[in-house]
């Protein structure tokens, strides 16, 4: 089961974190992954783990907002079943403390960039017949976060853009779906809280652990397993739905 043999995967954000992780087990299930990366040296430490483990794998140095560089690279790679959405930042901040200049940069990153590649990986896709799309929204679109305005405006952003893909394709054979985590232990977390409460690291990651009913946050390799699931042909009757992974975020913080 969940096998991608033959398939041909396009990670974007795939150097590190959630999209590492599908780069990862994407190549395990038998898939050629394309990592789209902003940075050389993370694309290519993914590409070069997956090789190690006997995997195929390659990395294209990507910035997701310029829409001339995505589809010049989505042309090269020519053949796409599976596109995943991962790439993405994060923003703290309120409608009236959120600078015109981050607004703009949480737009052009979490909305504009997955437009984009959506824009260079759908006619790949007609051309083949079909294909699956898995867009990275969040709990963040569903629930009113603290300090989070521009990012909850953009993971809204994306849940409307994957309904939309869903419907307009149907007759394409392309499915299209998302999923909203809660918390994930990456390397973007353990920054954030070195840069934000230096010296209480550890008090604060407990914090922000126990917000998950469950009681800790999700790890990456969790979030690749559903994933893995959507992409696959065991999930051949699904498309546009959402899929919280949030240890009980939504539905059970009362």
């Amino acid at each position: 089961m969940f096998s991608l043999q033959d398939k041909h995967a396009v990670v974007t954000g795939g150097g590190s974190g959630i999209g590492k992780a599908v780069c990862l087990l994407f190549a395990q299930q038998g898939a050629t992954v394309h990592i789209i990366d902003i940075g050389e040296e993370a694309s290519s430490a993914t590409a070069n783990e997956i090789r190690q483990n006997g995997g195929k794998a390659e990395a294209h140095v990507c910035d997701v907002t310029n829409q001339q560089q995505v589809t010049d690279i989505f042309g090269s790679i020519k053949t796409i079943d599976i596109l995943v959405n991962s790439a993405g930042v994060s923003h703290i901040g309120k409608a009236d403390t959120t600078s015109e200049a981050d607004f703009d940069r949480i737009f052009n990153v979490n909305v504009k960039g997955v437009y984009n590649c959506l824009y260079a990986a759908i006619p790949l896709m007609k051309q083949k017949g079909g294909g699956v799309i898995l867009n990275m929204s969040s709990v963040a679109a569903v629930v009113g976060l603290v300090d989070r305005f521009a990012y909850s405006m953009s993971k809204g952003a994306v849940a409307a853009m994957t309904l939309s893909v869903a419907k307009d394709y149907l007759a394409d054979n392309i499915r299209c779906n998302s999923i909203s985590p809660g918390r994930v232990h990456t390397p973007f977390v353990d920054g954030f809280l070195k840069k934000t409460y230096p010296g209480k690291e550890a008090e604060m990651f407990e914090k922000l652990s126990k917000t998950q009913p469950i009681g800790r946050m999700g790890k990456p390799s969790e979030i690749a397993g559903l994933i893995l699931y959507l992409c696959s042909e065991e999930a051949s009757f699904i498309t546009g739905t959402d899929y919280p992974i949030d240890g009980g975020f939504i539905k059970l913080n009362t």
